[in-house]
């Protein structure tokens, strides 16, 4: 089962940082290159602790649906969220978060099981492991170059 970790350095506060992982809207920003956007659930603003939200996307040219729901929540060091319905057998992602000298840490855990046994397993090593990886890292760009701007007052809700 892939676990992906990512760690990121953001120059903004931490209670900022936290939010913006957490918004909806800038999540879609930050999937535009798949058309993601929320459709179901919570689709925009701050989402919290027993929220759903559906994603429809566009991965490997087909489109998917993802639910997942936050299923763990401490502001502003923690949350994590468990996919309810989608393409993976299973999907967990945890955020954490640290003050730090000058901003903050994010960290990133991605768990996930592919279906299809084998197939799974060989389509992780294939490229579903890079993908995901990728996808993540942008995430994380975004997040990073909005907390560290003014942009982030465009998403309500955001400390």
């Amino acid at each position: 089962m892939p676990i992906i970790e990512l760690t990121t350095f953001i120059a903004a506060p931490v209670e900022r940082v936290f939010d913006l992982s957490r918004s909806i809207d800038l999540h879609t920003r930050s999937a535009s290159g798949t058309g993601e956007r929320a459709i179901a659930g919570v689709t925009s603003g701050l989402i919290g602790l027993g929220q759903e939200v559906t994603w429809r996307a566009r991965h490997f040219g087909v489109w998917q649906s993802l639910t997942v729901r936050i299923t763990s929540y401490q502001r502003p060091i923690h949350f994590g969220d468990t996919m309810l319905r989608g393409a993976f057998r299973r999907m967990e992602h945890h955020h954490h978060f640290e003050a730090s000298a000058g901003g903050a840490t994010m960290r990133d855990i991605f768990i996930y099981e592919s279906p299809l046994g084998i197939l799974g397993r060989l389509a992780d090593f294939l490229f579903l492991e890079r993908y995901m990886r990728s996808f993540l890292i942008e995430r994380n760009r975004i997040i990073k170059s909005t907390a560290e701007s003014d942009a982030w007052r465009e998403f309500g809700g955001v400390a």
